[in-house]
Formats: C-alpha cells, sequence, structure tokens
C-alpha cells in the first residue's frame, strides 16, 4: 500500500470552472478538499463565454451571482450576429433568450462574460486550498479511497495524497479518464481550431450593434470584456506556426475596418465531441469535459459541466457525513450521463444549424441578392436559450421517488421549458415572499415545500438534514398539492419526492429522505 503525504476527503484534479464550482459547493457542505492544478495559475484565454440560467441559479446559491454579473457584458450582449465581415451590416440575428432580458421561469439572468473574467470569482468564493503548477501523474485505487501521485512541476518534487474520492475535472484530454482507461462514445476530434486574443478599436461598430459573439465568413469575433479587447477563432490554418496572426485577424475585419489588430496572445485547440462511458470508476468521479466534451456553440459544455458538480457534491457529502449510502454516488452517473447524450446532440445540431446559415448566405449571395437582405433563420427566436434542455431535465434514479411513473426525458432540440414538480425535475422558480424564491429555500440539506408545516415539523428526520418551509397556497394547484401535500426537494434543487395529500403514515418523510439518499431502511 502506498504510503501517502497528506491525506483529505475529496480530491479535485482541475482548476476550471467545473473543478472551482466543486471545491465552492463542498466546502459549503464542510468537506476537506484540495484541488491541483497543473497550469501555473489560472487561465489567461476567454474561452467559454457564456454562463445560463442554470449555472446562474447555482452561482446565486454559491452567493457570487451578483459579482459574476458586475464584470459581465450589460444584457443586450446577449445576442448573436451573422455577417459577411464583421464591419458589414447583420444578415441575420438571433437573441440568447435568457441572457438578453429576464425570464419569468427563473430569478436569475444568464451573462456574457469570458471565462478568465469568471475563475477567479470563482477562487475566491471558498477558502479550500489550491495547489497550482501541481499535476496528477498516477492514481491508485484502493479499498477505502485513492491514493494520488503528484508532482510540482516548478520543484520536481512528487507527494502522494489519500483521498476518500477524486472528482476528475481534468478537460477533454483528462489524464485521470485515460489512466482508468475509460473510453468515450461520439464523433470525436472535429477539426483543430485557434483562438486569437488581440486589442483593436473596433467599438463604433461594437456600441451600434452589440453581440456576444459575431459569426462571419473568415471565423467569429467577440468581445471579451466591457472595458474592450476581442477574441478571433476559426479553424487552424495548415502552416500555423508561421502564421501571421495580426495581418489574418485584420483580413477578416474586412476592408472597411481600417484597423490593424494587436496580438495579445494565440491558442489552439480541439474541437471534440465525446461522452465517456461512464462517470464513475470505483471512487473516482469524472465532471465537466473529462467526462463529456461538447462543441461551443450553444455555450452548453462549461455549463453542463457546472451542474455535474451540482448533482454530485451533495451526494459526495452525505456519503462522507454518513447519512447517505455509497450506492447514492451511482446515481450520479445514472443522472448525469443520459444529459451529456441529450447536450451533445443538441450541440451538434447547432453547429450544424450554423453550418446551414453560412451556406444560405454563400447562396443569396452567389445568385445576385442585395448583400443587405436579411436572411431567414432556421431556428425559432427562443432557439438558443434551450430551455427544455437547461432547466427541463429530468432525473431518472434511485434517488427520485416517482410514484411508479418516469418523468419524461427532453426532446433534444427542445426550446421550450415546461415547469412541473413531477419527481426529477428541478423545482420550478416561484416566489415564497417577494424577493425570495423556491430555489432561494435549497441549500446544504433537504427542502421540505408545504403548505401545511405544522404537520409535517412534526416527523423526525434525524440524521439527514431537512428543512421544512411553508409554500404560499396560491402555488399549491400550481404544484399539484392539496392541503396539506408536500414536496420534497434535494440539495440540488431536483425533486426526489412529491405527496399530493398528506400520507397516512408519521414517518412518511423520513422513510422517502432514506430511500432518496440510499441509506438503511429508518
Amino acid at each position: 500500500m502506498p504510503v501517502a503525504d497528506a491525506e483529505v476527503a475529496v480530491l479535485i484534479v482541475g482548476g476550471g470552472p467545473v473543478g472551482l464550482t466543486a471545491r465552492a459547493l463542498l466546502e459549503r457542505w464542510g468537506v476537506s478538499a484540495l484541488l491541483v492544478e497543473k497550469h501555473v495559475e489560472l487561465s489567461p484565454f476567454p474561452r467559454s463565454r457564456l454562463v445560463n440560467i442554470r449555472s446562474m441559479e447555482i452561482f446565486r446559491r454559491l452567493g457570487v451571482d451578483t459579482r459574476i454579473t458586475a464584470a459581465a457584458f450589460a444584457p443586450e450582449y446577449g445576442r448573436i450576429r451573422f455577417r459577411d465581415t464583421l464591419c458589414d451590416h447583420d444578415f441575420a440575428t438571433a437573441a440568447m433568450v435568457g441572457v438578453n432580458a429576464p425570464v419569468p421561469e427563473s430569478p436569475v439572468t444568464g451573462v456574457v462574460t469570458s471565462q478568465d473574467r469568471l475563475e477567479p470569482t470563482l477562487l475566491a468564493a471558498a477558502d479550500a486550498p489550491v495547489r497550482f503548477g501541481v499535476e496528477l501523474i498516477d492514481l491508485t485505487e484502493e479499498s477505502d479511497g485513492v491514493v494520488a501521485l503528484l508532482v510540482d512541476r516548478r520543484r520536481g518534487e512528487e507527494t502522494r495524497v489519500r483521498a476518500r474520492y477524486v472528482i476528475a475535472a481534468d478537460g477533454a484530454n483528462s489524464t485521470v479518464r485515460q489512466r482508468l482507461a475509460v473510453d468515450t462514445t461520439g464523433p470525436g476530434a472535429l477539426g483543430d481550431f485557434t483562438t486569437v486574443v488581440f486589442d483593436a478599436d473596433l467599438d463604433r461598430w461594437r456600441a451600434r450593434q452589440p453581440a456576444g459573439v459575431y459569426f462571419t465568413a473568415h471565423g467569429g469575433f467577440g468581445p471579451l470584456y466591457p472595458e474592450g479587447g476581442w477574441s478571433w477563432f476559426g479553424p487552424t490554418p495548415e502552416d500555423a506556426a508561421r502564421a501571421d496572426w495580426p495581418d489574418l485577424v485584420s483580413r477578416a475585419l474586412g476592408p472597411g475596418a481600417g484597423v490593424r489588430a494587436e496580438v495579445v496572445r494565440v491558442q489552439h485547440w480541439a474541437l471534440n465531441a465525446f461522452v465517456a462511458e461512464r462517470f464513475c470508476h470505483g471512487r473516482i468521479l469524472l465532471a465537466g469535459d473529462a467526462a463529456h466534451a461538447v462543441p461551443p456553440i450553444g455555450g452548453l459544455g462549461m455549463n453542463t459541466g457546472i451542474a455535474d458538480v451540482h448533482n454530485l457534491c451533495w451526494k459526495l457529502a452525505g456519503v462522507l457525513h454518513g447519512w447517505a449510502g455509497s450506492g447514492l454516488l451511482a446515481t450520479y452517473g445514472a443522472e448525469r450521463e443520459p444529459v451529456a447524450h441529450l447536450t451533445l446532440r443538441q450541440a451538434v445540431a447547432n453547429t450544424r444549424l450554423m453550418v446551414e446559415v453560412m451556406n444560405r448566405r454563400r447562396d443569396q449571395l452567389r445568385t445576385g441578392e442585395a448583400a443587405s437582405a436579411e436572411l431567414e433563420l432556421p431556428w425559432s427566436e427562443g432557439y438558443f436559450a434551450q430551455l427544455g434542455l437547461v432547466l427541463g431535465v429530468a432525473y431518472r434514479s434511485g434517488a427520485v421517488l416517482t410514484g411508479g411513473g418516469a418523468p419524461p426525458e427532453p426532446s433534444p432540440g427542445s426550446t421550450d421549458y415546461v415547469p412541473t414538480t413531477e419527481p426529477g425535475h428541478r423545482m420550478p422558480h416561484l416566489w415564497l415572499t417577494r424577493n425570495r424564491s423556491t430555489l432561494d429555500a435549497v441549500g446544504e440539506w433537504f427542502t421540505l415545500l408545504t403548505p401545511d408545516p405544522a404537520h409535517w415539523d412534526q416527523q423526525a428526520t434525524a440524521p439527514w438534514p431537512v428543512r421544512v418551509e411553508t409554500l404560499p397556497e396560491e402555488h399549491t394547484d400550481f404544484c399539484d398539492l392539496g392541503p396539506d401535500g408536500a414536496l420534497l426537494v434535494r440539495p440540488d434543487g431536483h425533486i426526489g419526492a412529491r405527496w399530493r395529500e398528506r400520507p397516512p403514515s408519521g414517518s412518511a418523510l423520513r422513510h422517502a429522505v432514506a430511500a432518496v439518499t440510499g441509506s438503511a431502511s429508518p
């Protein structure tokens, strides 16, 4: 048995948004964690640009949503625009619903912000130790834990850390996934792309017609920060090592731009599309791009990873604190793997639609139509909100008591979100008081929402953390509850059980929480 130099409850591998969110969530649960990141600092590249509604709901619970919004673009940047070159007029445009303005389905609004602006906020959201420049190079599974071999690349020192569990959030090229020999399914690598971060005076285009992304025939452009900075992204040229990046970006801006790009940094990356064959391998759990890599069109990748660890961390806390059975962790894969496959199909569909738009434009120009003619988009106005996928996902597992019926699965490409209190679904946003949502009642505990708290308060629930909240009577019909019914909401905001009427047994709540957490019968 390898001798460990240190011990921790959870080792998090990877310091991107997914790993940093897991660190903050575990700290809220009182679980000791260590995060290691092979790079010497947070990424200086913009990477993911969209924080969607569901992620912002999670960040609201962590108390960082206002800081994220303050550093992000104004809502009017929640839009994509299609142009021949950046300085041309739009030939098509589409709103990012839920980003460009509030929606009634959530107490928060998504934002356009760069990943390098998001990560410092997430890093500051917890005090658990972080070791930059430290890479995991091997790991050994044991019956009661995992021993990870780490190397500090700056000092050349090797250390061993024993963890009860490991969260692998180390990206699409995950060392952990490769060490475990976990295979992937899906298209795989779709091509090589390059992002160029540059400075140029482009405010006169951005100010008139703001957008989070401008798609052109010469690549995509995105404003990076409210105070300035831009990125260009497109297929990597064949001789990338000799590429004149300032000239390439300047030509992509178009002859009417009249500016030359000052290149700050260049990053090459592979466009991947896959889902790991399994998310759970003993005490090691894959999350984020290590578990699923999806094309960036639609902004689903990072947000799906954040939802992964939101699903996972309360389960880890329950097992480590002793109020959940170890089998609860198996529901992580059962619940999140189907979501990953849906998300991948959606992202691939998004990419195909983008290609269709550009092909239609080429046909339009080839047939001599006026360059200013608008192009009819092959999707509805709400398409890129994808609220049916982002908010409408239904979990099916032993951690959901469905009463014999399985919750419906959202269809790929679903734009519409229909709020429901069917077990397995996210608890709909309803106002409990003027500024307090049902989602604000969810935290490091199970929440019982009921119009009759006096009855349910009498039921003993130890050792499980349970809080009883009053559901205003005006919401009972919407929630499909009688005057003494109740909803049991899991710590991740998904409904674990529902009683339309008060059950005859005085221990119904206790039995339900025990079943959801995979505990021994009370």
